[in-house]
């Protein structure tokens, strides 16, 4: 079955509401303390946040759309320089996501590659991202794809500090 990559329209949103919190919930399932806790009705606020994302002047929204379904997607805005990152202008992949039915079919790399020749063609010199450091599956894609670690996220809570 031939998969169609296309920008996501106001349609999608109810498959990018349920596709956005599906990774909420697989990551905080990774981390329970570092990712943010799933609300009664995610859908509706992912839902809601990719919408206006469609709308954002640098935000990329793409779908994955197979027989008329949409089966994935991915998020990536454009960004300047950032002083306290250190990092110049750049692209940040925020969001990759296939669904169970489709995943190991080549999508996520359709995914990728589709928006990575979008933003080659805005004239972004690089693509970043970070993955949750449990998601190998995610890690091992993505080191295909070409990208490399050049950073490592540490994370403490200040409320386990005082029981040390």
């Amino acid at each position: 079955m031939p998969v169609a990559i296309r920008p996501a329209r106001p349609e999608d949103a109810p498959a990018l509401g349920r596709m956005g919190a599906a990774l909420v919930r697989l990551h905080h399932g990774y981390d329970r303390k570092r990712f943010m806790t799933p609300e009664e009705d995610l859908e509706s606020g992912y839902r809601w946040w990719l919408t206006r994302e469609l709308k954002r002047q640098g935000a990329v929204v793409l779908v994955a759309e197979r027989d008329g379904a949409v089966v994935g997607y991915v998020y990536a805005t454009v960004e300047g320089r950032d002083w306290n990152a250190l990092r110049d202008e750049h692209a940040e992949l925020h969001d990759l996501w296939v669904d169970e039915s489709a995943r190991g079919t080549g999508v996520g790399a359709l995914l990728a590659e589709e928006l990575l020749r979008r933003l080659r063609a805005q004239g972004v010199p690089r693509v970043m991202l970070m993955t949750a450091s449990k998601n190998e599956a995610a890690q091992r894609l993505f080191a295909r794809l070409g990208w490399r670690v050049t950073m490592v996220e540490m994370t403490r809570e200040l409320e386990d500090s005082e029981k040390e």
